[in-house]
């Protein structure tokens, strides 16, 4: 079994907050960072203790918890796989192509940014393939960047 965590310092909060109820901590050392509340101030070498919320997002929680007990132990973290590579890889390109955007780029200068100049220049840019992807890019972006980034923390659920 790993190690206890030393101190409380080993959570690495990035937001703290006093409260009637109890400290409130948001904690980096995972991704997504985590909201914790401490209802009495830990001792060292006490454990701690998780209330989930059992909603529809309670298996989120859970997994998020069962990362949280790992980094505090130092075992292994799993990968989070919410997100396949390829999703991960057209999400990066979507912020790109957002950004392009809304610092005035042409859809053709995103696109060579995204594909390359030469890659871009193979065809006529009116009836382009990649004419088509870069606006698709831009507008998904966008809509990430107006909340639809909450669908990310969620796991995919059976209809």
């Amino acid at each position: 079994m790993g190690a206890s965590p030393k101190s409380q310092s080993d959570l690495r909060e990035t937001i703290r907050r006093d409260a009637p109820e109890g400290t409130h901590l948001q904690l980096a050392m995972l991704s997504p960072a985590i909201h914790v509340i401490v209802l009495a101030s830990p001792k060292v070498g006490q454990p701690l203790a998780a209330i989930v919320p059992l909603d529809a997002d309670g298996l989120d929680r859970i997994a998020a918890v069962d990362r949280l007990w790992r980094s505090l132990h130092h075992l292994p973290v799993p990968v989070d796989v919410r997100l396949t590579q390829q999703q991960r890889r057209r999400l990066k390109l979507m912020l790109r192509a957002a950004d392009g955007r809304m610092n005035h780029a042409t859809y053709r200068e995103i696109a060579d940014a995204i594909f390359g100049a030469a890659r871009v220049a193979d065809d006529p840019w009116k009836t382009s393939a990649l004419r088509d992807a870069t606006r698709d890019l831009v507008r998904d972006g966008l809509a990430m960047i107006a909340g639809g980034y909450l669908k990310l923390l969620r796991h995919r659920r059976r209809s």
